[in-house]
């Protein structure tokens, strides 16, 4: 290798660098190609799916970082650089393949991107990680320069001026790494001692029960994975906590700057650690505003903007110490271009709360200047007013959270008890956003509390000096002296600016891809249009259905007894209906035993017939005949029994319904198979598909209930008619289309007739088969 460390040249070095594919390892890549042009840079990237490491790399070199240069230098010399300068290393820390010995330098900048994640996984990445590599960088016989790219935050939690040096703690961090990599399988074990499992299928069964015993399951199976999911979050937030640490991110990064110190520097290497503190967009390359997606303060910035946070638990003369991403790429090339003696580790700190102090006030009076004079769309018209934070201390704003979280429940179990109207299902929208922003604000007020209530000040004069070395003529370009960022126009002009874009680019494919749901019906003969009859074809029920076949069929005498008997078992069947849909109808069809069939026949070829057509949704008629101009099979799928179902059977190319059993003519009560509700009809839809070769994805389903859910999942096109509360609530959270379809006058009401609409069902279904 050739170089020269006072002119911080790279040269001909061959450089190591793990973490290419994020935020800083892009644009340290970037600097490697385009200013250390006689570098060689072997890279470790993960294969991803189907995708070669080689394949990641042409990709990662299309991404907006390289843009400006590979316009300048075009498509020709960007090939040479990847076949000639960059080479591919495939395989992660934990797997790290078998390096070459001439390695110079390596950048080690791979860690977990999140703050909280899972004790093991923060663990395995970071401490693991740094494991992996100084493994096999030992087993190379390689001896290169490390640049071991940490975190300023890793002191801990604690006042004043933090030194760029060692840690100072006495924490066996091996037996740390042990402990974690041990939790998920002591979690796993709690998670399904039968205590723990039963809580779980309970709450699942209350919220998924109508949908079928397969979605309670599922459920709770869900429960118990979140369940672990968080009990191991909390594990590494505790653990940090108790040993002094603010999160279990800066936790594992200390740890692995500590198995740096005692594998690789105290064996006879040389070691520069690197501690940036809250890295966001570039101040000036490789263009000003430049940013691989949202970074730390960016969620909070962005809520902020959108409304969502009143207030929020920081000290207003904290120092959030914020530093751009060239400058900590910068110095990090800066530390690489000139080696530490042998057995002396330097340590720098990239951070601007020592030598240009940005209190959170001065933040916050920046970041309501910008979206108080470009003020965030507020969803169908106007903007969003962003509010003033007085600061009334954390313990105000918790008090504040809880406050709102429990009158949001509260309404919350208010509208579950009111029927479902357009009106509540504005009010289920309404809470459900209340309660999404009081859990972001929680989140925000959780993960956020440690840095914007710090009293930490890092000390930098290390960093200044080695930019203070730097030939003046790099100073402009490669240099990182803090002191000159001008805050104000950092973020007023390149900062805000960057990130807000970002946002109304995905708010524009939101809403173009909101647009292109309503497009026409394609023209297709393999795309079925499956509709439910109660409360979706129909503005009825089994029970209304029951009164009309005996209004029609009973003597006047008989009314009392029967209401007064339906008076008293309706509790029953209420109950029923809140358990399982099956249940309920099975329950209730039971009405019917002892009734002759050729008198139920009769009736409902007479009044009963009037009284349906008079309560079909015209909406519904409109949508069934657009479906079959299309060219799609159309399907009405009914748990009842399908005689009561006749009167409108011909609207469709098939009806799928229930059958009651007779014997010598009488109805006995009892159906002749099970009900097709939930999971049944899930599982008839599916078969159904199959054998006509049906395009499920490209399907179109209509549905009212919270049992229609397991069928209208598996549908391209979903869509919640008229919904109950359960229903309009998943069908809001999944952005399906909901549709409010009212009873009114149409022809089949006013005499025009429905092709085969005095056959029996049997002789419909047979016709549009044919």
């Amino acid at each position: 290798m050739t170089r020269t460390a006072k002119d911080f040249d790279l040269g001909s070095a061959h450089v190591f660098l793990t973490g290419s594919t994020g935020f800083v390892g892009q644009a340290v890549l970037e600097r490697l190609i385009t200013a250390h042009q006689k570098t060689t840079v072997s890279l470790l990237v993960r294969p991803k799916g189907s995708a070669s490491g080689d394949d990641r790399l042409r990709t990662l070199l299309r991404k907006p970082v390289f843009r400006t240069w590979r316009e300048s230098v075009g498509d020709e010399e960007v090939e040479r650089v990847a076949s000639e300068r960059l080479r591919v290393v495939e395989g992660d820390l934990g797997s790290v393949s078998d390096l070459r010995s001439d390695i110079d330098i390596v950048i080690h900048g791979a860690s977990t991107v999140s703050f909280d994640p899972p004790i093991d996984q923060a663990f395995d990445t970071n401490v693991g990680g740094a494991l992996g590599l100084y493994g096999a960088l030992a087993a190379s016989g390689s001896d290169p320069h490390v640049v071991h790219v940490s975190t300023a935050y890793v002191g801990g939690i604690r006042k004043g001026v933090v030194p760029e040096a060692s840690l100072e703690h006495e924490v066996d961090w091996r037996a740390e790494y042990d402990a974690a990599r041990d939790a998920r399988t002591r979690v796993q074990m709690a998670s399904r001692q039968p205590e723990t499992l039963r809580k779980f299928i309970s709450d699942a069964q209350a919220r998924h029960g109508k949908e079928g015993p397969q979605a309670v399951s599922r459920a709770a199976e869900e429960a118990r994975t979140q369940w672990v999911y968080d009990t191991l979050v909390d594990y590494g937030r505790t653990r940090a906590e108790s040993l002094g640490w603010t999160d279990v991110y800066t936790l594992t990064k200390a740890f692995a700057e500590r198995a740096a110190e005692e594998l690789w520097a105290a064996r006879g290497h040389r070691l520069s650690v690197v501690r940036p503190s809250i890295i966001e967009s570039a101040l000036r390359h490789p263009y000003p505003g430049w940013i691989d997606g949202f970074k730390v303060a960016d969620p909070l910035i962005l809520a902020y903007g959108r409304g969502m946070l009143p207030e929020f638990p920081g000290l207003p003369d904290s120092v959030l110490d914020v530093i751009p991403v060239d400058y900590v790429v910068n110095a990090i090339l800066a530390a690489a271009a000139t080696p530490t003696p042998v057995g002396e580790t330097r340590y720098f700190h990239v951070s601007s709360g020592a030598s240009n102090p940005l209190p959170f006030h001065r933040m916050f009076q920046n970041v309501n200047e910008f979206f108080t004079a470009n003020p965030m769309p507020k969803e169908g018209e106007g903007h969003i007013q962003v509010p003033t934070w007085k600061f009334p201390g954390g313990r105000k704003v918790e008090k504040a959270i809880r406050t709102r979280e429990r009158l949001n429940d509260q309404r919350d179990r208010l509208i579950e008890r009111l029927p479902s109207t357009a009106r509540t299902r504005k009010w289920i929208a309404t809470v459900q956003q209340r309660r999404n922003d009081l859990e972001s604000l929680r989140s925000f007020s959780n993960l956020y509390r440690a840095y914007v209530q710090t009293e930490i000040i890092f000390d930098d004069r290390r960093t200044k000096a080695l930019h203070d070395s730097l030939p003046a003529a790099l100073k402009g370009d490669r240099g990182f002296d803090v002191a000159d960022i001008d805050w104000e126009d950092y973020f007023q002009r390149v900062h805000f600016p960057s990130i807000t874009a970002m946002t109304h680019a995905f708010t524009k494919r939101r809403q173009a891809n909101d647009r292109s749901a309503a497009k026409a019906l394609p023209e297709r003969s393999d795309i079925l249009a499956v509709f439910d009859f109660e409360g979706t074809v129909i503005d009825s029920n089994i029970v209304e259905q029951y009164l009309w076949v005996r209004s029609a069929g009973y003597r006047k005498a008989a009314w009392p007894g029967e209401a007064l008997s339906l008076l008293t078992t309706l509790p029953r069947y209420l109950r029923a209906e809140r358990r399982d849909r099956g249940e309920f109808i099975r329950l209730f069809l039971r009405r019917y035993r002892g009734m002759p069939s050729v008198r139920l026949q009769k009736v409902v070829s007479r009044g009963y017939r009037e009284l349906m057509l008079r309560r079909i949704m015209p909406a519904a008629v409109e949508r069934i005949r657009a479906h079959r101009a299309a060219g799609h099979r159309t399907v009405l799928v009914s748990g009842s029994i399908g005689i009561l179902i006749e009167p409108i059977a011909g609207l469709f190319d098939e009806v799928v319904a229930g059958t009651m059993h007779e014997r010598d003519g009488i109805l006995t009560g009892y159906l002749a198979k099970p009900p097709l509700v939930d999971e049944a009809r899930a599982a008839w839809l599916r078969q159904y598909a199959e054998t006509h070769g049906i395009d499920l994805s490209s399907s179109y389903g209509y549905g009212d209930s919270h049992s229609d859910l397991g069928w209208l999942e598996l549908l391209g096109n979903p869509h919640a008619i008229n919904p109950d509360t359960s229903l309009s609530r998943e069908a809001q959270r999944r952005r399906w289309n909901i549709e409010d379809w009212k009873r009114g006058a149409h022809d089949l009401a006013n005499g025009v007739s429905i092709p085969g609409g005095e056959n029996s069902l049997d002789e419909a279904s047979e016709g549009a088969r044919e």
